[in-house]
């Protein structure tokens, strides 16, 4: 890939040369998800012309600051040393330093490092700046064939099957689209998850988005855990998006069938775990039917 040739532009975005050096403050700058090409001239322009870059992995950015031909002074700042590396990253920007603040992919703060120092930072008044640029949680949503006027990020889900479901079912009823994010590994068990919460709905999976493989999977939930619950795990990052309630398919099918079923389970199982079973079974959201299940058993008592 050629290398760039670095140009600076004021803020309005007018082209000005190379300046010496940049405004002190700390800039988070968004990085290419797959797609090296896929970053701004201003993101180069900072990158290229700050102190220091924080970054998740040296080497994962030292990578994109070679292919673009920049020759940057990079810092690790991740999760696992942030508590002790924030304190001198704002040292640093007190003194009158300029500092970059990147991920290793995407928009930093959005499911990444970044948001303690960015509170700091304000907290100490001193500048901070934006720079927007590549998101696979937007290039997902975009893709995805569903509403775009209203959506709800909700990130990583937890690990646990229950933390999972405790976490999903506040969110069953909003009137969204909902986008989260996923190991491949998980995906199957994910997916039965929000089958349950949130009935079957029309979702899709997005995977290794700008990358040469890029694929995109349109279908109702139930359709896809058909799809991912025996096969090998897919490769890359997962964005799930599911599209929000269908007032059709959201309304029980026939109450006095769901009624009878929740009542010759409820002689085995408890309301919770009986809930689960049936949601993934009849697409019918878990809180409805664990709701009607305790109606049911106290109504029997």
């Amino acid at each position: 890939m050629p290398k760039p040739r670095k140009v600076s532009f004021s803020a309005d975005g007018i082209a000005e040369g190379q300046s010496s050096k940049r405004a002190d403050g700390l800039y988070f700058v968004a990085t290419p998800i797959g797609n090296m090409r896929d970053i701004t001239l201003r993101a180069l322009d900072v990158l290229s012309s700050v102190d220091v870059v924080a970054c998740e992995d040296t080497r994962h950015t030292g990578k994109l600051m070679s292919a673009h031909g920049i020759k940057a002074k990079l810092i690790s700042y991740h999760d696992h040393n942030a508590a002790r590396v924030r304190p001198q990253l704002i040292d640093r920007l007190q003194c009158g330093e300029t500092i970059a603040v990147v991920s290793d992919a995407g928009t930093p703060l959005i499911s990444d490092p970044g948001y303690r120092l960015l509170i700091e930072a304000i907290a100490a008044d001193i500048s901070v700046t934006t720079l927007p640029g590549a998101s696979s949680v937007l290039a997902g949503l975009t893709l995805a064939g569903l509403p775009t006027d209203r959506f709800l990020f909700l990130g990583f889900a937890p690990t646990r099957a229950n933390a999972r479901r405790r976490y999903l079912e506040p969110f069953a009823d909003v009137d969204a689209t909902i986008v989260l994010l996923e190991s491949p590994k998980r995906l199957a068990k994910c997916l039965a998850d929000v089958l349950a919460i949130f009935g079957d709905r029309e979702a899709a999976i997005a995977r290794e988005l700008t990358k040469l493989h890029e694929e995109v999977i349109r279908d109702r939930l139930r359709a896809l855990l058909d799809r991912y619950e025996d096969a090998p795990s897919p490769r890359g990052e997962i964005v799930l998006v599911i599209g929000p309630p269908d007032p059709e398919t959201a309304k029980p099918p026939d109450p006095d069938e769901i009624d009878s079923l929740l009542r010759d389970g409820l002689a085995d199982e408890k309301p919770s775990a009986l809930a689960t079973r049936l949601a993934g079974e009849l697409g019918v959201p878990r809180r409805q039917l664990y709701q009607r299940a305790v109606a049911l058993r106290d109504a029997d008592d």
